[in-house]
C-alpha cells in the first residue's frame, strides 16, 4: 500500500472516529435527559390529581409536559359503547375496557381496566358497569394511533390493538372527545372487574451502553488511523 492510499484511509479512520465520538456524547445526553423525564413522571404520578384538561386545553397537551399526569374528572359513563383493546398484563392475556365518560364539557376515553378473556362480555361484568354518576381519578396518557408493531387496528372488524383516541372517537360516534385517555386508578370496581391501575411506566435507560459501545468504536478506528500512520514503505 502507498503512502498515499494510507494517508487516504487514516483520514477516513480519523472522520469516522469523529463520527462515533460524537455519537457516544449524543447518547449521554440522550441519557440525562432520560432522567430529567424518569424523574417529572415520578413527580407527575405521586402529585395531587387536577381536574382533566377541557377542550380549552386540549391544544397545549403533549407527552413532555402531560404524560402520566394524575387528573380527575366527574360524569357518567357510556357503557353501551366501550372498546375492548387486546393487552398483555402480568395478569396474562385479555383486554383494556376504554369507556367513554359523558362530562359536563366533554368527553373522555376512560381505560377503566384490564379484563380476562373470559370477562371480555360485558354481561358477565355487567355489575362493574355502574350507571351512577362517578368521579374517576388516573394518569393522563398519549394517545397510540394506528395500532402495535405489526398488528394495525381494525375498526370495521372492532379489533383494536392500540388506544389510539381518534380512531376509537370515530369509530364509537363520540363528539367532542379529549385527545387523550386516562388510565383509571386501583380503585375497585363493583365485582372485581374491570382491574385498574395496572398502568406500567417504565423507561428503559441503555444509553450508557451505547455510549459506551460508540466510544470503544472511536478507540478502534483512531487506533486503526494510528497504525496506517505508523507503517513504513
Amino acid at each position: 500500500m502507498t503512502r498515499t492510499r494510507r494517508g487516504v484511509f487514516a483520514a477516513a479512520a480519523l472522520i469516522v472516529a469523529v463520527a462515533l465520538a460524537a455519537l457516544g456524547v449524543w447518547q449521554l445526553e440522550r441519557r440525562v435527559w432520560k432522567h430529567e423525564l424518569v424523574a417529572a413522571v415520578e413527580a407527575r404520578i405521586h402529585a395531587a390529581p387536577v381536574a382533566a384538561p377541557g377542550p380549552g386545553a386540549w391544544d397545549a397537551v403533549d407527552a413532555k409536559d402531560d404524560a402520566y399526569r394524575r387528573v380527575t374528572a366527574t360524569g357518567t359513563f357510556s357503557h353501551d359503547r366501550e372498546t375492548l383493546v387486546q393487552a398483555v398484563t402480568d395478569r396474562g392475556p385479555g383486554f383494556w375496557v376504554l369507556t367513554p365518560l359523558e362530562t359536563p364539557g366533554f368527553t373522555l376515553l376512560v381505560n377503566r381496566g384490564f379484563v380476562p378473556k373470559d370477562r371480555r362480555d360485558p354481561k358477565v361484568r355487567a355489575v362493574g358497569n355502574v350507571a351512577a354518576r362517578v368521579t374517576v381519578t388516573g394518569l393522563l396518557r398519549m394517545t397510540e394511533p394506528e395500532g402495535a408493531f405489526l398488528r394495525s387496528n381494525d375498526p370495521a372488524a372492532d379489533r383494536w390493538f392500540s388506544r389510539d383516541v381518534a380512531a376509537i372517537a370515530k369509530a364509537r360516534g363520540l363528539g367532542n372527545a379529549a385527545p387523550y385517555f386516562v388510565d383509571a386508578d386501583a380503585k375497585p370496581n363493583p365485582g372485581g372487574y374491570p382491574v385498574g391501575g395496572l398502568t406500567v411506566v417504565r423507561f428503559p435507560d441503555n444509553h450508557l451502553v451505547y455510549a459506551l459501545t460508540w466510544f470503544a468504536l472511536c478507540a478502534l478506528s483512531l487506533f486503526f488511523a494510528w497504525r496506517l500512520w505508523r507503517i513504513r514503505e
